[in-house]
């Protein structure tokens, strides 16, 4: 029995999927969700629950064209798991199937929905998640950060990283070239890269301290310039900030010297 869920900024087509795949004897469950952020948020619950736990979710069905987070996005995000729910595409678009095939979709089901295509979609989901195998995971290497571009892995290295800002579950690590999306809390890389010269300077930021070109004080506001973007520092962490420059500073005097 498969646990769904069920993706559409419609209402009217996020109903009529949900009753259709309710109706579908070999699904077990069927949640719907009215936007790819909520539909992540449920995501995640059922990545922490695990693949047999009280939140998993086994396939998710999935609109493309919606306001702000598409399908697409989503789609490429949960490629960077280990362990992501199938995905089915459910949408009016005949035009994205390339893309959706590349992002390993099991299928790609047109809008208005035909309840024995569909049924054909969930045989596959079905079959596929009976009989695929867990998937590896290999300890991260420490000097690079495995990142989800178009389907494709790519690696990131941490000495090209600026700074690193906190969306919520994930982060996005910012380099001299553009950012990219990683699911991982903010917390876990301040502790793992603490000993690499990564300082948090807010709740929402970690920076790497040799790309800091300046410290503005104004008005006893404390912002840093990372490249073309400044920062904010919190009242909490400018202390500590501004010690850890004047250690490095000097540090670096007495190299050159």
């Amino acid at each position: 029995m498969l646990r769904a869920l069920a993706v559409d900024d419609e209402r009217p087509s996020l109903e009529e999927l949900l009753y259709l795949l309710g109706a579908d004897p070999r699904i077990g469950t069927v949640e719907g969700a009215g936007d790819a952020t909520g539909a992540l948020r449920r995501i995640n619950r059922a990545l922490e629950s695990g693949p047999h736990g009280p939140d998993a979710i086994d396939v998710v069905f999935l609109d493309i064209h919606m306001p702000g987070l598409d399908g697409l996005d989503l789609a490429r995000l949960l490629t960077g798991f280990a362990a992501p729910p199938l995905v089915v595409f459910v949408t009016a678009h005949e035009d994205f199937a390339v893309q959706a095939f590349d992002l390993k979709a099991v299928d790609y089901v047109l809008k208005p929905v035909r309840t024995e295509r569909l049924a054909e979609a969930v045989r596959r989901a079905a079959d596929l998640r009976g009989t695929a195998p867990p998937i590896p995971v290999s300890e991260p290497d420490p000097d690079q950060v495995p990142v989800e571009l178009g389907g494709v892995t790519r690696f990131v290295a941490v000495e090209d990283i600026t700074h690193v800002e906190a969306r919520g579950d994930y982060v996005r690590l910012h380099t001299g070239t553009g950012n990219h999306l990683v699911r991982i809390p903010l917390s876990t890389l301040e502790d793992r890269w603490s000993g690499r010269g990564f300082v948090r300077i807010h709740r929402r930021h970690l920076v790497a301290l040799r790309h800091i070109d300046e410290l503005r004080l104004d008005a006893g506001a404390v912002n840093v310039l990372v490249g073309s973007e400044e920062l904010q520092v919190s009242r909490r962490h400018a202390r500590e900030l501004r010690e850890m420059l004047t250690r490095r500073t000097a540090h670096q005097g007495r190299k050159s010297g």
